[in-house]
Formats: C-alpha cells, sequence, structure tokens
C-alpha cells in the first residue's frame, strides 16, 4: 500500500461534475482521500484541480458505466494504493428521456432507452459494488451509497395526490426501482458485516440532469450522499433516505 492506512478513502462515481462533485467536496472536507470516477479523464482532471485547491486529497482514475473492463482497473486501482476501499458512492446515472423527467410514457418508451437506462442506472451499479465489494469488506466500517430518486418509489407514485404524479419517464423510474431493490437485498446480505447499504434521494437538484425547474440548489445536493457515507457503527442499512428522513419504497 502506497497511501496510509487510517486515512479514510471514497470513490464516487461521475464525480466530475454535478452532485458527484459536490460530494466529493464535502467529504473530502471531512479529512477523506477522494478518488473521482470519471468517463472524460480531462473533465476528471479539472474536478481534481477544483478539490485540490481546498486542501482535498483526491485523484481521478477513468470509470465508464459501459465499459466493465473499468471496473476491474478500478479495483486493481485500490488495491494497489490502499488495499481497500472505505466508501463508495455509486452516483453515476443517466436520465435519456426525451423531455426529461415530468413526462408519462410508460406505453412509448422505446426498449432500447430502457436498456440504455438499466445499464447505466441499474447493471453497472450491481457490477462495480460486486467487483469492489472484496475491498470494502476489507474496510473496518464500510459504506455503500446507491444514488436513487424518490421518483423509484412506487409507494409515492401509487398515493393519492401523489407529490411527484407528472413525473412518469418509465425508463429513469423503473431503473431507480430496480437500484433500490438492490439496497435491500445487498443489506440483507450483509447484515452481519461491518458494512451499512443505502438509497439516497438527493432532491431535485438543479443539474444537467435535474432540469431548470429543479428546487434544490447543487450546494445542497450531496448533503444525503455524504450522510450515508459517513454513518457511525449505530447507522441504518437498508434504508432510503432523503435528508436524515426515511422515504416509502
Amino acid at each position: 500500500m502506497s497511501h496510509q492506512s487510517d486515512t479514510k478513502v471514497a470513490f464516487v462515481t461521475g464525480g466530475n461534475r454535478g452532485i458527484g462533485l459536490e460530494t466529493a467536496r464535502e467529504l473530502g472536507k471531512q479529512g477523506i482521500a477522494v478518488v473521482i470516477g470519471a468517463r472524460d479523464l480531462a473533465s476528471g482532471k479539472r474536478a481534481v484541480a477544483q478539490l485540490r485547491e481546498l486542501g482535498v486529497v483526491t485523484d481521478v482514475i477513468r470509470y465508464d458505466a459501459t465499459d466493465p473492463e473499468t471496473d476491474r482497473s478500478v479495483f486493481s486501482y485500490f488495491e494497489r494504493e490502499y488495499g481497500r476501499l472505505d466508501i463508495l458512492v455509486n452516483n453515476a446515472g443517466v436520465l435519456l428521456e426525451e423531455g426529461g423527467p415530468l413526462i408519462t410514457n410508460a406505453s412509448q418508451v422505446a426498449a432500447a432507452t430502457l436498456r440504455e437506462t438499466f445499464d447505466v442506472n441499474f447493471f453497472a451499479v450491481v457490477r462495480l459494488t460486486q467487483t469492489l465489494l472484496p475491498l470494502i469488506r476489507k474496510s473496518v466500517a464500510g459504506r455503500i451509497v446507491n444514488l436513487s430518486s424518490v421518483l423509484g418509489s412506487l409507494t409515492v407514485h401509487s398515493a393519492a395526490n401523489s407529490p411527484i404524479a407528472p413525473a412518469k419517464a418509465f425508463a429513469y423510474n423503473a431503473s431507480k426501482t430496480a437500484l433500490n431493490a438492490f439496497t435491500v437485498h445487498l443489506a440483507a446480505e450483509l447484515r452481519d458485516t461491518q458494512i451499512k447499504v443505502n438509497s439516497a434521494h438527493p432532491g431535485w437538484v438543479k443539474t444537467p440532469l435535474g432540469g431548470p425547474h429543479a428546487q434544490m440548489e447543487l450546494t445542497d445536493s450531496a448533503t444525503t450522499s455524504v450522510q450515508l457515507a459517513t454513518l457511525g457503527a449505530g447507522g441504518p442499512s437498508g434504508g432510503f433516505f432523503h435528508l436524515a428522513d426515511p422515504l416509502p419504497w
């Protein structure tokens, strides 16, 4: 190992912009070494330069949710540099439906759109997490945070007078429902370990994905992810949260 063993290390996918970059910044402020996973290394290096100006110990490695080979290179990096991984924030995600979240399209969404959305938002998260889990098991307090959305909540969608009634982008929403299932199942499997697994709803955030009508500023967008990434030993596992509030599945 080439890094000191008492410094926690986190991996944030899609950490070069938006909510991922805010998450990396806030974790770094707590003295955690943060490694950003970015498809575009040039963009990742610009983000790293920003973070280093703030005194954050950080690095960037190439991670592409559509390229399984990068899962292995990420594993090799952490195995070589740290010998473990303390925090995994599965932040990378896509919303591919034209019109953004405020559409209703289950009767007409293309199979290719469903497949591409699930490939990034669900299958890639499962695959990366499974790949990195042996390193997370070596942490004294492993934390896995899956960036979900309240739009993945079947309970909220089906409620009378649902506050998210207009937001029925089926491919995106269903991919987050599936991701929540992964959270529940993995947390149950790991219940007798020191690893905690939770889903985070960051809020409706003003990002390229969230759009200009979103209600939450980018600076507040990392709060839930950071809370779940730094839970103490008595914290929850297998839950779905926005800020400190549990959300229904």
